[in-house]
């Protein structure tokens, strides 16, 4: 069993600012994830969940953030904020290849996913390959990192919000998002 407190303070050792942003983010993703689980999702879907494994994994899903330019959340790097997820991931296999599912969770979070299509064609500096969430824990993470923001008033965002800022960037990626409620059993209220 891993202890994810314990390898974000191997990767963020002093009690900064950005660290206690990273852990108030991560926190609010796991303490959403474990609604879905114990609220909303199908009987079938919560079956498939390893609820440890996820909340893990929304601790760890943003690691690789401190590498990115992104000043207005503290994120001091030079790399694109859109490569966190794939610095995340590289981070985690480097210290321990144990740590595979985690790094997975890592890469498939970013928007509703992404596809190697869509990397091509939009110019994202991303290794060209899916990023798309698979496992439930996968998809559960991603859903839930939607509804919090690491700028801002950090309040969960409302539905309505997310379902907007996700039309925002076409059809595919809102007909994944809506894919990804329907498997949690999340409705609009």
């Amino acid at each position: 069993m891993i202890d994810a407190y314990e390898i974000i303070r191997h990767f963020y050792p002093e009690d900064t600012p950005l660290r206690q942003l990273l852990l108030k983010h991560s926190r609010q993703v796991r303490d959403k994830v474990r609604f879905l689980v114990e609220n909303c999702c199908p009987e079938s879907v919560r079956m498939q969940v390893d609820l440890t494994l996820a909340e893990n994994g929304a601790l760890l899903h943003d690691i690789g953030i401190a590498s990115c330019h992104a000043p207005s959340i503290l994120c001091n790097g030079t790399e694109d904020y859109l490569c966190h997820g794939v610095i995340g991931a590289k981070m985690l296999r480097d210290f321990d290849a144990e740590l595979e599912v985690y790094a997975r969770i890592c890469e498939r979070h970013t928007g509703s996913g992404l596809t190697a299509e869509e990397i091509r064609t939009q110019g994202l500096p991303l290794p060209e390959r899916d990023y798309l969430p698979e496992t439930a824990e996968e998809k559960l993470i991603c859903l839930a990192d939607k509804f919090f923001s690491k700028s801002g008033d950090l309040q969960e965002k409302s539905f309505e919000r997310v379902r907007a800022s996700q039309a925002k960037f076409g059809p595919e990626v809102l007909r994944r998002f809506e894919e990804l409620c329907r498997f949690a059993g999340l409705q609009e209220k």
